[in-house]
């Protein structure tokens, strides 16, 4: 088998180690703004109804949908979308490019969520043993 068909072969299960992967860092995003965890946030505490709170919520219940692979692709429409919103609030006011405002993480977020949302889940995901119910 060459390389290229093990590859192709591959790649359903590959999408869901990519969602996996990616929701379990974005959730540890979360945890940080909401729990402290896994390590404390810099700054004031965090206050009930700022964004900040909304996007900890966002990214850590957002992140557990993903992580299960449960209501994937509008969960990482609508995540690619705060993930755009935190750029260009947060990241571009402080410059054009993202390696000198630090806004990678936003930007790669966002568009890894908008490939999930156009190729959903993966074979290891709940959506997938739902549908096939």
């Amino acid at each position: 088998m060459s390389s290229n068909a093990f590859l192709t072969k591959c790649s359903e299960s590959l999408l869901s180690v990519m969602r996996i992967v990616f929701a379990f860092l974005f959730m540890q995003h979360g945890g940080q703004k909401l729990f402290d965890f896994p390590i404390a946030k810099a700054g004031a505490p965090l206050e009930l109804y700022s964004l900040m709170t909304v996007a900890g919520v966002l990214e850590f219940v957002g992140g557990l949908l993903l992580l299960l692979g449960l209501f994937t692709r509008p969960v990482a429409f609508f995540l690619a979308g705060e993930m755009a919103v935190a750029y260009f609030m947060s990241h571009f006011p402080k410059g054009f490019w993202p390696i000198a405002n630090r806004g990678e993480l936003a930007v790669m977020f966002c568009f890894a969520y908008l490939y999930l949302a156009a190729a959903g889940g993966g074979p290891w995901s709940l959506d997938r043993i739902l549908r096939n119910r």
